[in-house]
């Protein structure tokens, strides 16, 4: 294997590694979904309701398409204060069990200067360890849950991942 892995990235980013925080901030309405909120912080980073607006206004415009292409009215908004810039990210599901995934990146603390992040962005290990819950969270609590339409909606919607993020 010597040669094929990149030893001491692989290193520098191990010894650099830590938690982070995630929030949850319940769900919202964003272009004509239901959106859970979620709040990842990096170190000496926060987020406060003046900066989930911009956050939301992605959301809404991103998630307005989605009735276009099957959208099933869920979604996910992570809203990351990173250590080197800003992160939103929304995830929706749409038909044939399938789902969306829309990255934008900018600067630390200059939401105005948000945009899409280049093709072939994937999420970080904090932010996939949402996606991940989130993925577990829809098939217990929507696909495979009990009751009506609206029970497993609210089960899903009550069902989040937070404290740190390893």
């Amino acid at each position: 294997m010597t040669g094929l892995v990149d030893e001491a990235a692989l290193t520098a980013l191990a010894e650099g590694h830590h938690a982070r925080t995630a929030r949850a901030w319940g769900t919202r309405e964003a272009g004509g979904q239901l959106v859970k909120v979620y709040v990842i912080e990096a170190p000496g980073r926060t987020v406060d309701e003046a900066g989930l607006a911009p956050a939301l206004r992605i959301a809404g415009d991103q998630l307005a398409l989605g009735r276009h292409a099957g959208a099933l009215g869920l979604a996910v908004l992570i809203v990351h204060a990173g250590g080197d810039g800003d992160y939103v990210l929304v995830h929706s599901w749409i038909e044939g069990h399938m789902s969306e995934l829309a990255i934008w990146t900018g600067p630390a603390g200059r939401p105005e200067e948000l945009r899409p992040g280049r093709q072939g962005l994937a999420p970080c290990v904090w932010e996939a360890a949402v996606l991940a819950h989130e993925r577990e969270a829809f098939v217990r609590r929507v696909l495979d849950g009990a009751g009506t339409a609206a029970e497993r909606v609210g089960a899903w919607a009550a069902d989040v991942i937070e404290g740190d993020l390893r």
